[in-house]
């Protein structure tokens, strides 16, 4: 049998380690998980540095999964590659779907200071997380968000506010939670709902989205 190649690109910051819980029919698919890439610098363009990771594709006709930023990403290299499937987790199909919030973060440039500054130094800020649930948050933050460098930190949260991405691509799957705090559901269309999915769904909802993936990929050819 033929295998399905699936490619996975993690979120902002984060290691492939997010995708340990993930699991598909190993007779149907191999899986691939893709690193982020050092910019070249704070000024090499999206399609530049997706043109970069489409390097990394050693299979035709790939289908891309990607979560947060990593859904952004597969998307632009869509546009380079020919994908069977794109596969967007806890991610936004266009500009439009930024919350006012991260608008409000672009005009004012606030991004500019946070949330790169504690993500590239997360040991330092601990002793502000008083109660058990940041704790918690920053206990997964330092398993799971491990890329630090400030360059690529400033890159990548620049990429994200300032996507021209005006329209949806065609054909985009969209696996989203309805609790999500960064790209709030009410601003997300046509997307397949996780109840009670937070951003970090990919880690405690992995079950469910693998049931998604499996059907995604595989029952629907």
């Amino acid at each position: 049998m033929v295998k399905t190649h699936v490619y996975f690109v993690p979120g902002l910051a984060a290691n492939t380690k997010i995708f340990e819980h993930i699991s598909l029919p190993r007779k149907n698919a191999q899986l691939h998980f893709i690193d982020w890439l050092l910019p070249t610098s704070i000024n090499e363009s999206i399609e530049e540095y997706a043109a970069r990771m489409c390097e990394i594709i050693k299979h035709e006709n790939p289908i891309l999964v990607g979560v947060s930023f990593g859904g952004i990403m597969v998307q632009e290299m869509s546009k380079i590659i020919p994908c069977k499937k794109v596969i967007i987790i806890s991610s936004i199909k266009s500009n439009k779907e930024l919350p006012m919030r991260l608008k409000l973060a672009q005009i004012t440039g606030a991004y500019k200071l946070f949330p790169s500054k504690i993500i590239a130094n997360i040991e330092s800020y601990e002793h502000y997380f008083f109660n058990d649930y940041l704790k918690k948050r920053a206990e997964l933050y330092k398993v799971y968000l491990s890329i630090r460098d400030k360059k690529y930190l400033q890159w990548s949260i620049y990429n994200v506010l300032y996507w021209q991405q005006k329209e949806p691509l065609k054909n985009i799957i969209h696996i989203h939670g309805n609790d999500d705090e960064v790209f709030t559901a009410k601003h997300i269309k046509n997307y397949i709902k996780i109840e009670k999915g937070t951003h970090i769904m990919i880690l405690n909802k992995a079950k469910t989205i693998s049931k998604i993936l499996e059907k995604e990929c595989f029952l629907m050819d």
